[in-house]
């Protein structure tokens, strides 16, 4: 059984340290190139779809977090305040109350509507040790976030075009969720004390599921402490499920921050905020990433797409070449010449990279290479250009096949 916890120290993508400090992971070469091709594909997704990206603080001070209700609702999840210059400043659990301050810091008409805030930012949350494991439960989390600030009216269409989002995410990702579920509030103190506004967008999600589609289930005592929302469960292979993507509705945070946007008739009106994670974090997507593909990830998001092969020492310049040339299209390519062991041995220590391309002397002379798929089809010679521009054109497209 796949454990991202095994697998990603055994490929080398992450590991812990105690004396950085339990649930504090760091990135080694490989695990950052995987991240960073992830955060390129959300980013880009975002701004495709009109998202404007910003970055905030991860710390605020903690009238911030009384404000937005954070420090009444989820305190005991908070690390403690730190005293600076006679003030008591935190670190941040969640990116949306630095969000609303940014909306508010300018004045909006509602032609502006939807504005879409997006950011991929640091939060963090004070986990008990005994909880913490790999990337799946950690203290300091990179979150996919975004805030869409917007018209009532708006608002069904708007968390339907962030459910499309997530669905093509996790499409390129080559990943299925195992259910939706819509998360209602549960009895207790946990939740705002707001009857109509819960009702208001338990009913716009509802809206939101049945259009799509979606079969959904509904959970109580699963919603934010602020609003209900949808979470996209995903399963590791032992069958524990996880929230990996969200939308949420959200009418408490506009008015505890005194949101404002002049409308038609020139007078003053409150936006409804929406909260979206395409990802989620990304400790949490690397994490299943690793368990679902056991390591042989899509070649857009793979930390290596091709491992050059030269035959013989004769051949290593034209290997070094090759990897030059796929640098300059985007492609992250190694060499392992015969200093590495025999071809066999190179061929199987490569046996997750998703080219495999073994230069000859042959394959040098004529300019053509040999190509080994990882799924273990061999593809005939093919010019170098050619092979290079479809490999990138697929890992462009972000594609889950390895040829087409």
């Amino acid at each position: 059984m796949a454990d991202h916890r095994r697998l990603g120290r055994e490929l080398e993508l992450f590991d812990t340290d105690p004396l950085i400090g339990a649930g504090l992971p760091y990135w080694l070469p490989d695990g950052a190139a995987v991240r960073h091709a992830l955060e390129e594909y959300v980013r880009e997704a975002e701004r495709r779809a009109g998202y404007r990206h910003v970055y905030s603080p991860v710390l605020g001070k903690r009238e911030l977090y009384e404000i937005s209700g954070h420090w009444s609702h989820y305190s005991e999840d908070m690390f403690p305040p730190m005293e600076v210059g006679g003030e008591e400043f935190v670190l941040r659990p969640s990116l949306c109350p630095h969000h609303a301050v940014m909306f508010r810091s300018r004045a909006h008409s509602y032609r502006e509507l939807p504005l879409r805030m997006a950011e991929l930012g640091g939060m963090f949350r004070s986990e008990l040790s005994g909880v913490l494991g790999g990337l799946t439960r950690v203290r300091a989390i990179q979150l996919n976030d975004a805030h869409i600030f917007c018209t009532l009216d708006q608002v069904a269409e708007e968390a339907a075009a962030a459910l499309e989002l997530i669905r093509r995410a996790h499409a390129a990702m080559g990943i299925v969720p195992v259910r939706h579920r819509l998360s209602l509030p549960g009895p207790g103190g946990k939740y705002v004390a707001a009857p109509e506004k819960w009702e208001r967008s338990i009913a716009l999600l509802r809206e939101v599921l049945d259009a799509s589609g979606l079969d959904y289930e509904e959970a109580e005592g699963e919603a934010a402490f602020y609003g209900p929302k949808i979470d996209v469960q995903v399963a590791d292979p032992a069958g524990r499920e996880s929230t990996l993507s969200t939308v949420q509705i959200d009418f408490h945070q506009p008015e505890r921050f005194d949101l404002k946007y002049i409308g038609p008739d020139g007078a003053k009106h409150r936006p409804v905020m929406i909260h979206r994670s395409v990802v989620g974090s990304v400790e949490r997507a690397v994490a299943h990433l690793v368990e679902h593909h056991a390591g042989a990830f899509p070649g857009w998001l793979a930390p290596v797409q091709l491992a050059v092969l030269p035959v013989s020492d004769a051949e290593s310049g034209a290997a070094a070449r090759l990897v030059e040339r796929c640098a300059a299209l985007g492609l992250r390519a190694e060499a392992a010449g015969p200093g590495d062991g025999t071809l066999g041995a190179r061929i199987r220590a490569a046996r997750l990279v998703p080219y495999q391309v073994v230069i000859g002397a042959r394959e040098a002379a004529a300019g053509q290479l040999s190509v080994r798929l990882r799924d273990g089809r061999r593809l005939d010679p093919l010019p170098e250009g050619e092979l290079l521009d479809r490999i990138a054109g697929l890992v462009a497209a972000h594609s889950t096949e390895l040829w087409d």
